[in-house]
């Protein structure tokens, strides 16, 4: 409950920042927006593939230099894997995530991203043909993780974009000593509206 609180202060705050800048910064005024894809994920486990899942949420873009600026995202993000061994077994992972992604603005319309992704659990579900078991209480809450990607806007509004996200967190709960730690891993590509 503390970590969900912490994400959502740490939303407050941008959002808080953001209008500050732009009341500040008249020429280029913090823009709010749109986003949803398709996301490919897996566990770094090996005895998982790729599912397909999506994303969706909203984001501010806040400018804080002539070429730079700093964009947090609300997204709801569903990730998970496929067992290698039987591909009707389905880990399905839900979350919350909260990017807070540094934007270099390379060229006018295209951007490059780095920056941190807070995410929050809120639903964990093994999945085999029509069954399907509840594994909340043995994942972990909280994932953190880092992202890398680039965008591009076709117009002032539609751009499109692409982004790895690479989880630094064990998402098991009670892992045995000797075993390895799983992580998620995500490939987001999708568009984007600004308002």
């Amino acid at each position: 409950m503390k970590k969900i609180l912490f994400g959502l202060a740490l939303v407050a705050g941008t959002f808080s920042f953001a209008q500050k800048t732009s009341n500040n910064t008249a020429s280029s005024p913090v823009r709010f927006g749109l986003k949803a894809g398709l996301n490919v994920s897996s566990f770094t486990e090996s005895g998982w593939n790729s599912k397909a899942g999506f994303y969706a949420g909203a984001f501010a873009n806040i400018p804080v230099a002539q070429d730079f600026s700093v964009q947090p995202e609300v997204l709801y993000s569903g990730m998970g894997a496929k067992a290698k061994s039987n591909s009707d077994v389905k880990a399905n992972l839900d979350y919350i995530a909260v990017p807070v992604m540094f934007q270099y603005n390379a060229l006018p319309n295209l951007y490059l991203e780095a920056g941190p992704q807070f995410g929050f659990l809120v639903g964990a579900k093994v999945k085999y043909n029509s069954n399907s078991v509840d594994i909340k209480d043995s994942t972990k809450g909280f994932d953190f993780g880092l992202g890398l990607g680039a965008g591009y806007y076709f117009t002032q509004n539609i751009g499109v974009n692409v982004r790895y996200v690479a989880g630094l967190t064990d998402i098991a709960k009670d892992r045995p000593s000797n075993s390895d730690s799983n992580k998620n891993g995500v490939f987001q590509v999708g568009l984007a509206y600004k308002f």
